[in-house]
C-alpha cells in the first residue's frame, strides 16, 4: 500500500487544491537537492512529496484514493487501460491519462562538457562547470504570477491539465485525451503575470556547481548530477545535469586500460653499467632500479603505481619502457674514449676523420 500523500504533503484530507499546492512548493523547495547536497534522504523525501503531489495535484486520482485508498496503479484495469491506450490513443475506462500527470513538467536535462587534467582523471579531485540555467524565478517564488496576485485553477480542464473528446468509431465511441489548450497542461492560468519571468516562473542565470571526478575516470566518462539541471517552469522539478568528462594529455605518460605506460629514455652509460635513478611518478618520487645490461624495449613495473580501477578496489601498474638514448655531439674527449672502448671490444667504427664521415652522413640523409 503506498505511502499517505495526505501525510507526505502534511495537510489534512479536507485541504483544499491551493493548500495543497502551497504545501507541495514549501515541501519542495526545503528537500530539493539545491539546497541539501550530497543529502541522500533529503533527496529521496523530495521524491516523495512530488508523487504526493501528482496524486493530490490531479482530482481524479485525489479522489480515487480517498475512496479506495490507492490509485490503481498496482495492476488490473488501469494497466490494461494504459496498454490499450498505447496502441488506440484512450482508455476504454475512461478517466485521465497515466501518461502526463496534471502539474507543472519538469525542466529538461543539460549536458555539459568539462576539461580535467590526467593527473584528476587518475586520482581524482573536484572541478568546477559554470553555465547558463533556467532556474525558479524569486520574484514570484517560481508560481508566474505577480506578487501579490496567485495563479487560478483553468476552466477549461478544471486543474486537470487535459481535455477528453468523444468520437464515435466503428468500434463505439471513442475517447481520446490531450493537453489542455487553455493552460497548456498546467492545469492553471496565471491573470496576471510575473515581470521578471514574464509568467513563466523561471530565469536565465549563471551557475557554478562543484563537480567530484571519481578516481579511475577516463577520457569521455559521463557523470548524471541528479536535479542539477533547467528549473521546469512554473515551479515544475529541475531536470538532471550530465558532465561529459575530457582528459587532456599527459607529457609523459599515456593510458592503457588500468595501466600506465612510459617510454624512458635511459643514457647508454647507465643501461651498460646498470644505476638507480630518482623516478617521478604521479604518486611522488620513487627509486627505479636499471640492471646492468639493460637494452632498448625491456620493461620494468611499478606494482599499484597505475590507475585505480573505477568502482572497484586496487589499481592498476606504471609499466616503464626502456629505450637506450645514444649520444650525440660528442666532444673529442669523448670522441676518443668511445673509439678506445671500441678497440677494446674489437668493434669496427666509422674512421676519425671528421671530414669524411659528414660527407658519408650527408649522403644517406
Amino acid at each position: 500500500m503506498m505511502e499517505d500523500p495526505y501525510a507526505t504533503l502534511e495537510v489534512g484530507r479536507d485541504a483544499s487544491a491551493d493548500e495543497i499546492k502551497r504545501s507541495y512548493r514549501r515541501l519542495a523547495r526545503q528537500y530539493h537537492p539545491d539546497a541539501n547536497p550530497g543529502d541522500a534522504k533529503a533527496e529521496q523525501r523530495f521524491k516523495d512529496v512530488a508523487h504526493a503531489y501528482e496524486v493530490l495535484g490531479d482530482p481524479e486520482r485525489r479522489a480515487q484514493f480517498d475512496r479506495f485508498g490507492s490509485t490503481g496503479q498496482g495492476g488490473g484495469a488501469g494497466d490494461f487501460g494504459d496498454i490499450f491506450e498505447a496502441f488506440f490513443g484512450q482508455n476504454p475506462f475512461g478517466g485521465q491519462s497515466n501518461g502526463r500527470p496534471s502539474g507543472p513538467p519538469a525542466g529538461s536535462d543539460v549536458e555539459v562538457i568539462v576539461d580535467i587534467t590526467f593527473e584528476e582523471a587518475v586520482l581524482g579531485g573536484e572541478t568546477t562547470v559554470e553555465l547558463k540555467l533556467p532556474t525558479a524565478c524569486t520574484a514570484c517564488e517560481a508560481t508566474g504570477a505577480a506578487p501579490g496576485s496567485s495563479t487560478s485553477t483553468c476552466g477549461t480542464c478544471n486543474g486537470a491539465g487535459q481535455v477528453q473528446r468523444v468520437r464515435q468509431s466503428i468500434l463505439g465511441q471513442m475517447i481520446s485525451t490531450s493537453a489542455c489548450p487553455t493552460c497548456l497542461g498546467f492545469g492553471e492560468v496565471v491573470p496576471d503575470p510575473c515581470t521578471t519571468c514574464r509568467g513563466e516562473g523561471r530565469v536565465t542565470e549563471e551557475k557554478t556547481f562543484a563537480i567530484e571526478v571519481p578516481p579511475g575516470v577516463d577520457n569521455g566518462a559521463r557523470l548524471r548530477l541528479s536535479g542539477r539541471g533547467a528549473a521546469g517552469p512554473r515551479g515544475g522539478p529541475r531536470g538532471d545535469l550530465y558532465v561529459l568528462l575530457r582528459v587532456s594529455a599527459h607529457n609523459r605518460f599515456r593510458r592503457e586500460g588500468d595501466d600506465l605506460i612510459e617510454e624512458l629514455w635511459v643514457p647508454m652509460t647507465q643501461a651498460a653499467l646498470g644505476a638507480k635513478i630518482d623516478y617521478s611518478t604521479l604518486d611522488g618520487e620513487e627509486e627505479l632500479v636499471i640492471p646492468r645490461g639493460t637494452r632498448t624495449g625491456e620493461e620494468f613495473r611499478l606494482r599499484g603505481r597505475g590507475v585505480p580501477r573505477l568502482n572497484r578496489r586496487g589499481r592498476g601498474d606504471l609499466v616503464v619502457r626502456v629505450v637506450i638514448d645514444t649520444p650525440v655531439d660528442l666532444s673529442d674527449d669523448d670522441d676518443h674514449l668511445m673509439r678506445q672502448l671500441a678497440s677494446n671490444r674489437g668493434e669496427d667504427v666509422a674512421p676519425a676523420d671528421e671530414g669524411w664521415f659528414k660527407r658519408i652522413r650527408t649522403a644517406f640523409s
